[in-house]
């Protein structure tokens, strides 16, 4: 069986796992830590979620799915996870969970987790309530942009999946949303 390429506290004391960061042996890894050799995957990044999350059958999604994407720089306190209305599980302030209905192709599995795909991560994103006081939040913008800069997701893509929504609660304001994100002196995302 092979050796995972993650390093957490039930390996070694966290004492000596952040004296190997600050020795430049090691680098975090989300809640892992992991050599700095390690090339930082889609698979690394959700072994070392499916490590903090408490039930094997939680889904990584949203601001979690975009870092495991490789949108954001680090993953998001807490976790956001899903599961499926039907399943019912207990989590603590560490998960951010959402009962959600996904399709088939919706989720794949990476490094022994399931994960939204980056395009329902995007549309997810985008559909996100305001918190409130707030319009769109920056960390869905950014993630959002993550996903797009990697060319994990396109505009044209997002689109499409955005019109297929119809009515559904959100989905108007995900189209406004994903026209907002441009950055200065360049044009508006268009399809």
């Amino acid at each position: 069986m092979p050796r995972s390429p993650l390093l957490t506290t039930d390996d070694w004391p966290e004492a000596e796992l952040r004296a190997a960061v600050l020795a430049g042996e090691l680098v975090p890894v989300g809640d892992c830590w992991a050599s700095p050799a390690e090339p930082q995957t889609p698979a690394l990044r959700a072994a070392a979620t499916a490590w903090s999350l408490p039930d094997a059958r939680l889904i990584a999604c949203t601001r979690t799915a975009a870092w495991i994407w490789g949108a954001t720089s680090r993953p998001p306190t807490p976790l956001d996870a899903c599961i499926s209305p039907t399943l019912r599980v207990h989590v603590g302030p560490s998960v951010r969970l959402r009962e959600v209905v996904l399709a088939d192709g919706d989720v794949v599995r990476t490094g022994g987790l399931d994960v939204t795909t980056p395009i329902r991560t995007a549309v997810d994103l985008l559909r996100s309530p305001s918190r409130p006081g707030t319009d769109f939040g920056a960390a869905e913008s950014s993630a959002v942009t993550g996903l797009l800069a990697t060319g994990t997701v396109t505009v044209d893509e997002l689109g499409r999946r955005l019109d297929a929504l119809g009515t559904i609660p959100m989905a108007r304001q995900a189209e406004r949303r994903l026209r907002g994100l441009r950055g200065p002196g360049q044009p508006a995302l268009t399809r």
